[in-house]
């Protein structure tokens, strides 16, 4: 495609995204499917600049105000990735000499807005919880996040996926925490690998990993994976398992579960039980009720912690979603712990970096759930032979999993851990 048609429909995409109608990767995914004559480096492209656009709004937005043409020409052309020369020829004279001012901009000139690129509601609250580690972690925000793979135990060993994947040309490394991940450099086509054909690998970013370690799941047991989605963790978990016991994935969308039967499907595992349930306190959860060994609740979060994939996050939500979402988190934990039987371990997980979304509803039901015993992740994750010294946070002896983009190279994760008496 000629550089001035690309830059083009750079623009065009961009105005869809920036109306925050809809997710960026919904409106991206269907802006290919109705431009199936793009090429996968066309596809590249439009979406590299859109995600740049979106993690750098605020910056770009500073820039572009001093240069002409549309809005979401502007901020195309700042985002815009790849050789200068080929964004060169699709601009004049005048374009030309406003991105050269702009590339010459020092960073240090910049108001902190423009350099951390984060709402305000947002932004107060991370540097009260990191201090000075705020500007790494918005600085790691800016980048993409690396490709994580999950390796099914339950078929392949790490080791011999590794290699396989250098033999397909793939640089893969040990995940540095989790004993079931390999990190991937750059984004290859992987439906067209045979490890994932037959269910060797699946995409899991190494903190989700992390959270279905924290449940332990053992043979022969009955085990909810609460808010399953699309069944990254129930996968984990099945494999666990050694595709033993009763695995049961909850879920309120339809649509996110049907997501999980070709993986399902690839994995070999046979003691999974998608089910769709109304609600927290759907009939299937009464009559569940003390039954379970083990609960793991993912809850449905703002989602914050995956900024680095899906940067409109910032700009579509605030507040009040943030106070919506921790009361709903608190009602599906009662619900969820009311499955456990005497002795079951519970763990709740959110995608936030926002203590209202996880130590507020923690804290809130350890002191209001008689009979469960909050469970020390540091502790816990020692036993499991991971570093836990290193991804628990809390005064109190590392109560909770804390991870960071820029400290682990994972999504941002919390995590907290209960024993039922």
């Amino acid at each position: 495609m000629h550089p001035k048609a690309l830059l083009q429909a750079c623009g065009d995409l961009l105005e869809q995204v920036l109306k925050f109608e809809h997710p960026a990767d919904a409106v991206v995914a269907r802006w290919f499917r109705e431009h199936r004559n793009l090429g996968p480096r066309e596809r590249a492209t439009l979406a590299d600049t859109v995600y740049a656009v979106l993690r750098r709004k605020l910056l770009f937005e500073h820039l572009a105000a001093s240069g002409s043409g549309s809005r979401a020409r502007r901020l195309a052309i700042l985002g815009f990735p790849g050789p200068r020369d080929f964004l060169a020829a699709a601009l004049d004279e005048q374009e030309k000499r406003w991105l050269a001012q702009c590339d010459a901009v020092d960073a240090r000139d910049l108001l902190e807005r423009h350099r951390h690129n984060l709402p305000e509601w947002l932004a107060q609250p991370l540097r009260q919880q990191l201090g000075d580690e705020f500007w790494a972690l918005a600085e790691s925000l800016n980048e993409p996040a690396p490709l994580d793979l999950r390796v099914n135990l339950l078929t392949d060993k790490r080791e011999d996926v590794r290699h396989e994947l250098e033999l397909a040309g793939l640089e893969a490394a040990p995940t540095p925490y989790s004993p079931w991940g390999l990190r991937l450099g750059g984004k290859p086509a992987l439906h067209r690998l045979d490890a994932f054909a037959r269910g060797a690998i699946e995409v899991q970013d190494e903190g989700s990993q992390l959270l279905a370690l924290l449940l332990e799941a053992r043979r022969g047991e009955m085990v909810v994976d609460f808010c399953a989605g699309a069944g990254g963790k129930t996968l984990a978990l099945g494999a666990a398992m050694r595709n033993t016991g009763r695995l049961y994935a909850f879920d309120t969308s339809a649509h996110r579960l049907d997501a999980l039967k070709p993986r399902l499907a690839r994995s070999r595992l046979s003691n999974v039980h998608p089910a769709v349930i109304a609600h927290e306190r759907d009939d299937r959860i009464k009559r569940l009720a003390g039954k379970i060994d083990r609960v793991i609740v993912d809850a449905p979060c703002s989602g914050l912690g995956t900024l680095r994939r899906n940067p409109d996050l910032k700009w579509r939500q605030g507040p009040p979603l943030v106070q919506e979402m921790a009361a709903r988190q608190a009602a599906i934990l009662r619900s969820a712990a009311r499955l456990l039987k005497p002795g079951g371990r519970l763990v709740y997980a959110t995608c936030s970096f926002l203590p209202d979304e996880n130590e507020a509803v923690a804290e809130g039901f350890s002191a209001d759930a008689a009979g469960f015993r909050p469970v020390p992740v540091a502790g816990l994750l020692q036993h499991l032979g991971v570093a836990g010294d290193r991804l628990a946070s809390g005064g109190d002896g590392g109560q909770f999993l804390r991870l960071w983009p820029h400290r682990h190279r994972t999504d941002g994760f919390f995590a907290a851990v209960w024993q039922k008496a």
